[in-house]
């Protein structure tokens, strides 16, 4: 049986993908073989020596001791994309409150009093403070195309808006989904001078930290948006608030709600409301379970923050052996060494690394003996081993 500890309420759909004669799935359970988390801060935690994998239901991991993982050969994955529709969609009615000024005219018919004729009469009277402007023929700079970027700008562009994107680290896969009509920018300096509207989505690293500051508002067409439902401390909020006080910026609208912000007429800030879809939570959920089911079952690696992508078949009959290393010379060759001594033959061997880390899978004909085991977990800069059973 693998156990499986959840921190968080995980979606029922994606539980469901773990089956219970093989997997034990509790909040309270000792010595997981794994951990299903969605905001939890696992900061805070002990986690336990037992565990092989956590995995995020959803897209960031700022809330997972990702260094640490590392140093112990622990994957964590996360579950990219499986938001990607709700995130887009919050953008798209972001986009149409700021252009039609929606919330601030909401707020003003709130507070109409009076019967039917004087309400009447103030509406008339009052509707041309919140005239707005249309979305065709505006432009739209996305930052980040990833799985929300690339919807974001698609949809843009079936608006009728022209959009310009940038990334220096685009997938193959993300490209290949990116509509052509979509403009490259050269850098983010480039995309801000030639957008009205600008809309983020890349994680929170030191690079992107504040990478919407004030000189860079400086840069964008005057009455700008900016969008930002990525994480919060990409954008200078107070340089965002100098903006928008000093006529630079039309609108900011953001889904991370802060005492600065509230209040201001010019801020549409939702409630962390991105990811916030029972399709969304349905998504991740099933996502994050195939991978970590995957990665217990068979050793195989998708969609993992800390290691390479691995995916090695696991053919019938074959026993599997999975080492974790720092990424230094001759490791392959060292377990290799120790696999020959015994006489045990490699039948397939796959070696992957990333950055810091390296991920060698080892598929040989017979049972793999405890003192290899022993012997490979032994050399230098192995930082885990594991074993799967021939099936």
């Amino acid at each position: 049986m693998y156990k499986i500890q959840t921190l968080n309420n995980i979606s029922v759909v994606g539980l469901e993908r773990l089956p219970r004669d093989t997997y034990e799935v509790a909040s309270d359970i000792a010595r997981p073989d794994a951990v299903l988390v969605r905001s939890a801060d696992m900061h805070k935690l002990d986690i336990a020596d037992s565990i092989k994998a956590i995995g995020r239901a959803g897209a960031g991991t700022n809330n997972i001791p990702v260094a640490q993982m590392s140093k112990r050969g622990v994957p964590v994955f996360n579950a990219p994309g499986a938001n990607a529709n709700a995130v887009k969609e919050l953008v798209l009615a972001s986009l149409f409150m700021a252009a039609r000024n929606i919330p601030q005219s909401l707020d003003f018919v709130r507070k109409l009093d009076g019967d039917d004729k004087a309400m009447h009469e103030a509406v008339e009277a009052g509707k041309k403070k919140f005239v707005g402007f249309e979305l065709p023929g505006r432009t739209l700079g996305v930052i980040g195309l990833g799985a929300i970027g690339v919807k974001v700008a698609n949809a843009a562009l079936e608006l009728g808006m022209t959009v310009y994107g940038f990334d220096p680290a685009m997938t193959v896969q993300n490209a290949w989904q990116l509509n052509s009509g979509v403009r490259q920018a050269v850098s983010v300096d480039d995309l801000m001078a030639k957008s009205q509207f600008v809309s983020v989505h890349v994680p929170l690293l030191d690079a992107t930290r504040k990478l919407i500051n004030a000189e860079r508002i400086g840069l964008m067409k005057k009455q700008g948006v900016v969008l930002n439902f990525a994480r919060d401390a990409i954008v200078d909020e107070q340089a965002v608030i100098e903006a928008l006080n000093g006529g630079k910026l039309h609108a900011y609208a953001c889904d991370f709600p802060s005492n600065a912000l509230k209040g201001h007429p010019r801020v549409i800030a939702t409630p962390h409301l991105g990811a916030s879809t029972a399709e969304a939570e349905d998504n991740c959920a099933v996502m994050v379970a195939d991978q970590i089911r995957e990665f217990l079952e068979a050793g195989n690696v998708r969609n993992s923050v800390n290691f390479p992508e691995a995916v090695l078949p696991l053919l019938p009959g074959k026993t599997r052996l999975c080492v974790v290393n720092e990424n230094v010379p001759n490791m392959v060759g060292q377990i290799s060494t120790a696999l020959a001594k015994r006489q045990l033959n490699i039948a397939d061997l796959l070696n992957k690394s990333r950055g810091d880390l390296a991920y060698t899978i080892v598929d040989v004909d017979t049972d793999v003996p405890g003192d290899a085991v022993a012997e490979i977990a032994g050399i230098g800069g192995v930082l885990a081993t594991r074993v799967i059973a021939a099936r």
